[in-house]
């Protein structure tokens, strides 16, 4: 397990969340003010990986939560705790399947949760995607707007939709699959994940990879593939350019949808290139049929990689979004 600092301001001590981010490649806990502020020296973070079992996840949590909460001021009220996962989910009976941890399938998540805590304390479970943008919406790149789409593009990818200053969840917590969206064929589907011609098999940073590695390109990961691009490998800057392609006309088509004209993009792999995100704003705009995707604007978080925490929280700090926390609350007694 990995103990992780922060680099912002003090957190208040008032009332604060435990917020616990469980991804593909690692679980990560702490605690978050009611400002959205990571409490110094709380944020804890453990491996997962696509082999990970129901116990080894538990022991992760079990560990990472035991030391987040050990960090917890003297003077500090737990609110609760809010839980933002991989999915699917399912929100009303507060489990997770993620696609890229087979092995979690139907895992009882919130009730692990609740059994670390106080008993009482309130736990709530929401898609990763969803709470990123519910965090980037209230407090970051987004604060202001009602209507945003925001994404990840890293090792899957993920996202969340806001629509006319509402977050939208779905029937069970599971809306904001943009990921999963079939889009047109792009040539030989080569990705991992077990899907094939969804937006993820395509444009994820392993999917990239393993494209640019059957075009003949020797490199290994999302930061080789930057790397060469930069120095000018004309395969590994095609592996960019597809799937900043791929983004963005799956986003003229969420944008017709939904009427939306901000996206926001992170993740790891939107870093891959200095331009990526315009790649994904013109390609978008040049396919668009409807006028709101014809003046998407794409742009990049703020509050970086604490944005999944932060949104966690937030489903148990945010008390103007009763909707969000309506199904999917758990009390341990």
């Amino acid at each position: 397990m990995v103990h992780e600092t922060s680099s912002a301001e003090p957190a208040t001590t008032a009332s604060v969340a435990l917020a616990v981010d469980i991804g593909g490649t690692k679980v990560e806990t702490a605690l978050v003010d009611t400002r959205g502020r990571v409490v110094v020296s709380s944020r804890m973070r453990a491996s997962t990986g696509r082999g990970i079992t129901v116990d080894a996840m538990r022991a992760a949590l079990h560990s990472t939560i035991t030391d987040t909460l050990a960090a917890l001021p003297d003077d500090a009220i737990l609110v609760g705790a809010g839980i933002g996962s991989a999915g699917p989910i399912n929100r009303s009976a507060g489990t997770t399947a993620p696609l890229n941890m087979p092995h979690l399938q139907g895992f009882a998540v919130r009730e692990h949760v609740a059994s670390l805590l106080p008993e009482g304390t309130r736990v709530e479970l929401g898609l990763d995607g969803m709470c990123i943008a519910l965090a980037e919406w209230q407090i970051g790149a987004g604060r202001g707007v009602n209507d945003l789409i925001c994404m990840v593009v890293s090792t899957g990818i993920g996202g969340g939709v806001v629509s006319g200053g509402i977050p939208v969840t779905g029937a069970d917590g599971n809306a904001g699959h943009i990921g999963q969206l079939r889009v047109r064929e792009w040539g030989r589907d080569v990705a991992s994940t077990g899907q094939t011609g969804t937006l993820e098999s395509i444009a994820s940073g392993p999917a990239s990879v393993a494209w640019a590695r059957a075009q003949g390109w020797e490199g290994a990961s999302g930061e080789d593939l930057s790397r060469d691009a930069a120095a000018g490998d004309e395969i590994a800057r095609a592996a960019i350019v597809r799937s900043a392609h791929a983004v963005g006309e799956a986003l003229a088509g969420v944008s017709a949808l939904t009427s939306t004209r901000l996206v926001i993009i992170g993740g790891g792999f939107s870093h891959v290139s200095l331009d990526y995100l315009d790649l994904v704003q013109s390609r978008a705009r040049e396919v668009a049929v409807l006028p709101s995707a014809q003046h998407l604007s794409v742009i990049a978080p703020q509050l970086g990689d604490t944005a999944p925490l932060v949104g966690a929280a937030l489903l148990v700090l945010d008390t103007t979004h009763d909707d969000i926390r309506r199904q999917g609350s758990s009390r341990h007694d």
